[in-house]
């Protein structure tokens, strides 16, 4: 993330719904410093409610102001902890929320095919109530157009992995840049 971003950008409505674009940073640091153990107990805290652990970790890392928050976030880039489930987590993490900061800003970027292939595999086997979409991708076929990746069955959704990993992650933005006859059964 650039840290050329002015007070206005910050505060700018990401993809995620609710969050800023300082929202979603300070919720990489937690996710970042988040560890299997802390995980369950901070679920459990949550009244193992998903979402509302989630917005107590941003409420916790965002800083005072963004170059705090930004600070936190180079601090903990190179830690290896996370939540429990694959490592995959922190691809989805990372790309979607990548995407959730710079497409609102208009700064673009390139994944790697294998980072984003990867995480959207997860997300096709990570229930909802964790941030997933095995029931969403049970009823189509996702087919990437630019990998060589096919997931599910169904009527087909084709497009960029990335669009794909997108639109299943909730960002409905993504949609406009898929095609295929399953595309409505993704709204």
């Amino acid at each position: 993330m650039r840290s050329a971003l002015d007070d206005e950008q910050w505060e700018a409505p990401s993809l995620c719904e609710g969050w800023s674009v300082h929202d979603v940073a300070a919720h990489l640091v937690d996710s970042a410093r988040t560890t299997r153990v802390g995980f369950f107990l901070g679920l459990a805290r949550a009244g193992f409610d998903f979402d509302r652990q989630n917005a107590r970790g941003v409420a916790r890392e965002r800083g005072a102001s963004p170059a705090d928050t930004l600070e936190r976030l180079r601090s903990v880039a190179s830690r290896t902890s996370r939540p429990p489930g694959s490592v995959d987590t922190r691809l989805v993490e990372e790309v979607v929320h990548g995407e959730d900061i710079r497409r609102p800003l208009g700064i673009h970027r390139d994944y790697p095919d294998l980072a984003v292939s990867r995480a959207l595999q997860l997300q096709a086997r990570t229930p909802a109530s964790f941030g997933g979409a095995k029931k969403l991708v049970s009823r189509v076929q996702l087919v990437a157009t630019d990998a060589y990746l096919v997931v599910g069955d169904g009527p087909e959704v084709r497009g960029p992995a990335l669009s794909l990993l997108l639109a299943v992650s909730g960002r409905s933005g993504a949609l406009a840049e898929l095609d295929g006859p399953g595309v409505a059964s993704l709204v």
